[in-house]
Parts: C-alpha cells; structure tokens; sequence
C-alpha cells in the first residue's frame, strides 16, 4: 500500500527549491494523513462517517465557536447545517467543525535544525495543549521531517547559503531528534520522527534513510490512529 502522505513529503523537496517559510506545508500534508486513514480501511465506524460526511477535516483548522491556536490539520463532525464538500481526487470531506476529534501538527526541518529545535518543541507542545484544550479527548499527532543530508542550499530571497561540513544537516540530526523526542515526550498520542536525505540543490534530490522502516513506522502510526478513534469516539 502506498501512502499519500510520504508520498507528499517526498513531493515538498523533489525537483524543486523547498522554501521553508511556507506556511501552508504542513495544512497540505495533515490532509494527506486523513486520506490515509481513510484508504488504510480498518475502522468500518470511521470509514461510514467519512463516506456520510459525519466527519470532516476543517481546513482552516479551527473549530466553529472557539478561538485557539490554529494546527496544521483537524478532523472531527461536521455542522449539521453546512454540507462537507468532498474535492476531486479526495475521500475526505472539508468544511466547518463543531468539535475536534483528531489534530495534527507537521513540522519540517531542514538545515540549521539546532537553532531552531527550541522553537519547535515549544510550538509542538503549545499545539498540543490548544488541541486538549478544545477537546480533552482529541488525538494528538505530531510528526516532524528531520535532514540527515550531507550538504544543503538555503534560499532567502535571490542569495543562496550552502550549509556543509561542521554544518550540515548530518552534523545535526542525530542532536535534534534526541532532543526533539526528549522535548514533547508525552504530550502526544502519537509522534512520528521521518528521517530523510534532501540537499536542496539542483537536480534537488529526494531519499528516506531507510524507505522500509519509514513505511512501516507511519503504518504503525496510522493502524494505532484508528484504534485509538474507535475507543474515543465510538
């Protein structure tokens, strides 16, 4: 079974320059894990709401009637006066939602991982409280996209900075993720760590560390997902 979501990873960074300022990164990859969900077929309850447009993935991720901190993907009912719309080449219906079910937040680092790593564990963390916080039985999910490249091209406008050596990618990555696991221990139902290779430089390349382990780890993820829905949400 192929999955849309590595699949989609993979697409951010192959074959073109990946501008890590893009804010709607992590919206487009969350969608793909609900697509996913549905597609791996193990839950006939979620599988029924999904057809019925029961449940939805709330686009602008915010749940109708509460202000909190936006994610980069939310499932849960749809408003039963507003019809979910279900676009082509998708399963899963989008629209406004009256409560939160699921929650994503999809992190991406790519280069100068350490300078950040505070930042994204402090992000992390402050999501998950806003998606407990809208729902104290929602399922929380974190997954972050960490560079093990050897080289890697930077963009900030017309200048390009390659990042190598002492400071490339795989100096880091092995740091980041210790921390990065250490960090947000606890705080999420399921946190998934996907270890890649991309330098960012033509012919802009693309490779997981292990393609095997990668697939079979989001499996996992996915499979424990849709366990976890059934007993919350029966």
């Amino acid at each position: 079974m192929s999955f849309r979501f590595l699949e989609g990873f993979q697409r951010v960074f192959q074959g073109q320059v990946y501008r890590h300022r893009s804010s709607t990164q992590g919206d487009r990859l969350a969608r793909l894990f609900y697509e996913d969900l549905y597609h791996l077929n193990r839950s006939s309850l979620l599988k029924a709401r999904i057809e019925n447009l029961d449940c939805i993935v709330n686009m602008t991720n915010r749940v109708t009637g509460i202000k909190a901190r936006r994610g980069d993907g939310t499932f849960g009912e749809a408003l039963p006066n507003v019809s979910g719309i279900v676009e082509s080449g998708f399963a899963v219906g989008t629209g406004p939602t009256a409560n939160l079910q699921i929650g994503i937040e999809v992190k991406i680092l790519a280069t100068a991982m350490i300078k950040q790593i505070d930042r994204v564990i402090s992000d992390l963390k402050n999501q998950s409280l806003q998606f407990t916080s809208r729902n104290p039985a929602s399922i929380r999910i974190a997954i972050v996209g960490v560079n093990h490249a050897d080289s890697y091209s930077s963009y900030e406008g017309d200048r390009i900075f390659l990042k190598e050596g002492s400071q490339s990618p795989s100096r880091e990555a092995p740091k980041a993720v210790q921390r990065l696991e250490q960090g947000i221990e606890g705080h999420f139902d399921e946190r998934l760590v996907l270890s890649y290779k991309a330098t960012n430089s033509e012919p802009f390349p693309f490779l997981w560390m292990d393609e095997s382990a990668t697939g079979r780890e989001y499996a996992a993820c996915l499979l424990r997902t849709t366990r976890l829905y059934e007993s919350r949400f029966p």
